[in-house]
């Protein structure tokens, strides 16, 4: 079968094309379901809805888009609760993280996900948290705000420090709040390294090609021992990580 100049099938295109009424039409099938869970048992149900109905969604799309998404432990515990981060660079991480059903995770997503009705009302519902990135004081406000609600819920988080998935290089520069978090929560930090996406579907196009794509959950780093005025070095020593995952080398 004949591909374009990005290397794209015409069935390609086409999967791509009905995964979006897809998403959203199991999304709105599914909101009903999620607001009569949240309302009968007073919000206690946000983690079933997170841990089960969100995979129930994102793992038909991956699907119908011809994608096969695998999760590969490298730790034999995950830490809970903890601060997972990822390397943000794909359309296809949403999808993802959704299909993990990571246990008593909520997400921090860009303030414009509100826009869509459904979002927010699952969003606020479930407890996930917006923030605005372009005003990193305002973002680091709510974080800071956020900080006694996760922790005296026994929650965890899943942040991404690229920020957005459109960034210079594989892997982009990290910034500081994931890390913030983490030491502010006395969390460790579960990198999650996603192997693949960004092959199948890069941070300019949502048109994805078939293949596969891995979830890497590598072992936790410990914060217990850092300190703010060499936090720059963790962050570094954390991104080379991610830099040695991908295969580059700086």
């Amino acid at each position: 079968m004949s591909t374009d100049e990005r290397g794209f099938k015409a069935s390609e295109y086409i999967r791509s094309v009905l995964s979006i009424p897809a998403f959203f039409l199991l999304l709105l099938l599914f909101t009903p379901i999620i607001l009569l869970l949240l309302i009968v048992s007073f919000g206690r149900l946000s983690n079933f809805v997170i841990e089960k109905i969100a995979p129930a969604i994102a793992r038909p799309v991956l699907m119908i888009l011809g994608v096969k998404f695998h999760i590969k432990k490298h730790t034999s515990t995950i830490p809970g609760p903890a601060v997972y981060i990822i390397n943000h660079s794909s359309t296809l991480d949403m999808l993802t993280l959704l299909a993990m059903g990571l246990p008593r995770v909520r997400f921090v997503a860009k303030w414009e996900f509100q826009y869509n009705p459904l979002f927010f009302i699952v969003g606020r519902l479930t407890g996930q948290v917006f923030i605005r990135r372009q005003h990193s004081d305002k973002a680091v406000s709510t974080l800071q705000k956020s900080v006694s609600r996760i922790k005296n819920q026994n929650l965890s988080l899943l942040m991404a420090p690229e920020g957005s998935r459109k960034h210079p290089g594989i892997i982009g520069p990290f910034k500081k709040g994931p890390f913030r978090m983490a030491m502010d929560l006395e969390y460790p930090i579960v990198p999650i390294y996603f192997e693949g996406h960004r092959e199948l579907s890069d941070g300019d196009y949502l048109v994805t090609r078939t293949g596969t794509c891995t979830a890497h959950i590598h072992p936790p780093v410990d914060t217990s021992v850092w300190k703010k005025e060499s936090l720059e070095i963790h962050i570094e020593e954390v991104r080379n990580k991610y830099l040695k995952w991908a295969g580059v080398e700086e």
